[in-house]
């Protein structure tokens, strides 16, 4: 049986993500488990500019990469010295990325077996403050030189590895390098217990930066599924790239079914404001029905965009439904049409040059508007949805009050329910949105069987 090789690789490049970076510099050392065997290093030409803030890195400028070779130029080479080989580096994710798509860009397909030094160290040698390069080298005595140039960091990476298998004795290494190993997907600053720990259930989870904060929120049929799914694949763009980075924890919630998971998702993210998600911030409400009454005396109903300064009757998530309530709402109530204004305007006299006389009766009219938005607010229904809980022991609650998502909880199944609001004694009260509210009265009429306490919903 052939001897398991390795090719410790460091590169530097233009920037931090392959999609739109090049590689400047690479050097790969060739270890067969006990010694260096081969080496290759080599300046590239990227094919474009260098910025400054990389100058100020790693010293490579224009002018030293000018009469370099092209990636395509090397690309036989690289590949020849990473096939069949263990691919070993420092945040191995980051240099792992970019040479395969250069690889891919010169015309080669190639994957390989990854080996993350950051991670193996994590394992062999715990305890340590900091896992960069720098600073491990540091703290276990390794001469670090010329860094943040390719030769220099493979060079250490290279001694850090030798020195990682003589302290391997539980053969970690081996472990981490079989395709299937699950910690050579998960970003390279988060504990593999972290992961670990997720059930495969219904719920929200939570990652977190370096300073505790959380920056992502999402739910999940499958808990541990679906926080793999982020790890998975080979996408290389920058948000990617940077969001892998930056995940140092994760923490989560277990929820008795996927509506529960999906109403805490939205609401967290509107308390949390996380930096990258940006879906279901799309789905404020931006809409709202108003009443105001013009120096004539009649009362005007009027759609307009959402104000922090001013109450509405009603919210809506779009423009279209907006207008939808209000033409029905004139309809049913003979409104005169002249009097529901579909783009909100300041209070005035609308009708300046016309007869007083062929307006309606002011005292009815108003009386019809009053109606009609006692109506709409009479009818917004009380309803609880009620489904099993996180275990057998319990079912769980879903609670909307007056067309407004409440809250939702767990009560034990053996306790009795007499009145509809005693379940408010048991539930988490919660901000609602328009969106929640969609979300909540669209399974309700998908699953009628499961809603209870309801005069109005279910007709």
């Amino acid at each position: 049986m052939k001897k398991l090789e390795y090719a410790i690789v460091d590169i530097e490049t233009t920037g931090g993500n392959a999609s739109g970076s090049r590689i400047t510099e690479i050097a790969i050392i060739i270890h067969d488990g006990t010694n260096v065997i081969d080496r290759f290093e080599t300046l590239v030409n990227p094919e474009k500019e260098i910025p400054i803030s990389i100058f100020a890195l790693t010293g490579i400028n224009n002018e030293m990469v000018a009469n370099a070779p092209i990636f395509d130029d090397i690309a036989e080479k690289v590949l020849e010295m990473l096939t069949d080989r263990v691919f070993v580096a420092h945040n191995v994710n980051f240099d792992y990325s970019f040479v395969r798509h250069q690889l891919e860009q010169a015309g080669f397909k190639w994957t390989a077996r990854k080996l993350c030094t950051v991670r193996a160290a994590r394992k062999i040698r715990p305890g340590f403050s900091s896992y960069s390069l720098g600073n491990l080298c540091n703290s276990l005595d390794i001469n670090l030189e010329n860094r943040h140039r390719a030769g220099g960091d493979a060079d250490a990476t290279a001694i850090l590895f030798s020195r990682l298998l003589e302290w391997d004795y539980e053969g970690e290494i081996d472990k981490m390098i079989k395709k299937t190993a699950q910690d050579q997907r998960l970003p390279p600053n988060l504990p593999p217990e972290d992961f670990n720990q997720l059930p495969e259930k219904p719920g929200v989870y939570y990652f977190y930066n370096q300073m505790k904060k959380v920056i992502y929120v999402g739910k999940a049929i499958n808990l541990k599924k679906r926080v793999a799914s982020h790890f998975s694949g080979h996408k290389i763009n920058p948000q990617r790239q940077n969001f892998l980075r930056d995940i140092y924890s994760i923490s989560f919630e277990i929820c008795g079914n996927e509506l529960m998971a999906l109403l805490l998702e939205c609401t967290e993210i509107k308390t949390l404001w996380p930096t990258y998600n940006r879906a279901l911030k799309r789905f404020e409400a931006k809409y709202g029905l108003y009443q105001y009454e013009a120096r004539s005396g009649y009362k005007y109903l009027a759609v307009g965009k959402l104000s922090k300064f001013q109450v509405c009757i009603h919210e809506f998530n779009s423009l279209y439904d907006a207008i939808n309530v209000l033409r029905n709402l004139a309809e049913q109530f003979e409104i005169d049409q002249r009097f529901c204004k579909y783009s909100k305007q300041e209070e005035a006299e609308f009708f300046p040059n016309q007869d007083i006389k062929i307006l309606p009766d002011v005292t009815i009219h108003n009386d019809q508007v009053e109606n009609a938005i006692e109506f709409l607010l009479s009818n917004r229904p009380t309803f609880a949805i009620i489904d099993k809980g996180r275990s057998a022991e319990e079912r769980s609650f879903i609670w909307v009050e007056n067309g407004h998502f409440y809250g939702m909880g767990y009560i034990a199944s053996d306790i009795t329910i007499i009145e509809p609001s005693d379940i408010k004694d048991y539930i988490t009260p919660y901000k609602s949105n328009q969106y929640i509210t969609h979300l909540i009265y669209a399974y309700a009429e998908k699953y009628p069987r499961k809603v209870f306490f309801n005069k109005h919903f279910l007709k």
